[in-house]
C-alpha cells in the first residue's frame, strides 16, 4: 500500500506545483488574462501556456526522481517553477526589438512558438541542475 500512496502523493505535489506555478505566470502578464485569451482561441498564448506546464511537469518529474520524499519533491518542484519564471523573464528581456507579452497578445504563433520552446528546452537544463 505504501507505493499507491507515494504515487498519490507526488501526483498532489505535481498538481499543485502545476496550478500554484500557472498562477504565478498569471500575475506576471500584464497585459492580458492568460485563460481568457485562450478562450478567445488565441493559439500563441495557448501554446505558450503549454510549454509552461510541460515545462513545470519536466522538473517535477527530475525532482521526484531524485528527492528522498514528498516534501523534498515540492521544495525542487517549488525552486523549479521559480527559475522557469526567471527564464520567461529573461526572454522578454533579450528580445528587444519586440516585446513578447504584446506579440503573444496579438496572437503571434510564431512568438509562441520560441515560447513553448523556451520553456520545454531550460525546463530540461533546470531538471538536470536541481538534482
Amino acid at each position: 500500500m505504501e507505493p499507491l500512496l507515494a504515487t498519490v502523493g507526488y501526483f498532489a505535489v505535481g498538481i499543485l506545483v502545476v496550478v500554484i506555478g500557472l498562477f504565478i505566470f498569471e500575475l506576471l502578464t500584464r497585459q492580458y488574462k492568460d485563460w481568457d485569451e485562450v478562450k478567445a482561441g488565441n493559439q500563441a498564448v495557448a501554446m505558450s501556456i503549454a510549454g509552461k506546464i510541460i515545462g513545470i511537469c519536466i522538473i517535477l518529474s527530475f525532482a521526484i526522481y531524485h528527492s528522498y520524499s514528498i516534501m523534498d519533491t515540492l521544495l525542487w518542484g517549488i525552486c523549479g517553477v521559480v527559475l522557469q519564471m526567471v527564464a520567461y523573464l529573461l526572454f522578454e528581456l533579450f528580445t528587444r526589438k519586440f516585446s513578447v507579452e504584446t506579440q503573444l497578445k496579438s496572437n503571434n504563433t510564431a512568438v509562441g512558438i520560441i515560447s513553448m520552446g523556451v520553456s520545454i528546452g531550460l525546463a530540461f537544463v533546470i531538471g538536470a541542475a536541481i538534482t
